[in-house]
């Protein structure tokens, strides 16, 4: 249990580790596809429990998001109503903005990023606590051209950042359509794992020819995410928007928990 497998593709962990990792991606399925927010389950265990560099983390954790991703989002346009030329414009500004991303994750200091996010963290959770009927109904608030294009402009910006960390990715695409736009929670969940899949596409574009991803691992986790997106996407789509919005709140609050934590512990 405590030595290293030895498995070709699997990065040289324990049987206990891989255990734990399995755990780890099937919650962050069921978390992810409710609302966003899977990596912040997924990738911490990853950066502990995979020996190397923390890229080879980030990279795992696209592969095996982008298979659950995906399976959320059918289950969503099975259940729930899609705007799939405002989804797809989003999505394809969100993979280009990935791809620069990824290319540059590093570069920027990890405690500059984590202050950033944290503060925009604070202001999404605060602002859709003292908003109780936020995202209740789908009202929204600009003709379709703006729309697309505030759409587009946030798709590039979120799909940036998910491409240089991640955790918190699907909450702020989440938040930007039902702050910014005005779907209501269901239907901006049921966008966001769309444009999500194409900014996990976006970084995997640069993370596999550089060979970072360590497959058999990937591939394992894949596996445990997608039956916990499926369970995920079927509850929410079966609870409404009132549920995700609880949820959406709770993964705000252990997101600032997070990063607050980070900041203290590398100052």
């Amino acid at each position: 249990m405590l030595s290293p497998l030895g498995w070709p593709g699997f990065g040289e962990i324990t049987l206990l580790a891989l255990l734990a990792l399995l755990a780890a991606a099937l919650v962050a399925g069921v978390v992810d596809a409710v609302v966003g927010g899977g990596g912040l389950v997924q990738l911490p265990a990853l950066l502990l429990l995979l020996p190397g560099a923390p890229v080879l983390a980030l990279a795992t954790n696209k592969v095996a998001s982008v298979v659950g991703t995906t399976a959320a989002t059918v289950t969503y346009a099975r259940g729930t109503r899609v705007d799939w030329r405002a989804a797809v414009l989003m999505a394809g500004t969100a993979f280009a903005g990935s791809v620069g991303g990824a290319a540059f994750a590093g570069a920027l200091p990890a405690t500059v990023l984590r202050v950033v996010v944290l503060v925009a963290v604070l202001g999404v959770g605060i602002y859709t606590l003292r908003t109780p009927h936020l995202g209740s109904t789908q009202r929204l608030r600009f003709g379709r051209r703006p729309q697309l294009v505030l759409m587009a402009t946030g798709g590039a910006v979120i799909g940036g950042y998910d491409g240089l960390a991640g955790p918190g990715t699907g909450s702020f695409l989440v938040f930007l359509l039902v702050g910014a736009v005005g779907y209501a929670f269901l239907h901006a969940s049921a966008t966001a794992k769309l444009v999500n899949v194409a900014t996990n596409l976006g970084a995997l574009a640069y993370f596999i020819p550089a060979g970072h991803v360590v497959w058999g691992l990937a591939l394992c986790m894949a596996v445990a995410n997608l039956l916990g997106a499926t369970l995920g996407a079927r509850v929410a789509v079966r609870r409404g928007s009132a549920f995700v919005r609880r949820v959406f709140l709770v993964v705000v609050a252990v997101l600032v928990v997070s990063l607050i934590v980070q900041l203290v512990t590398s100052a």
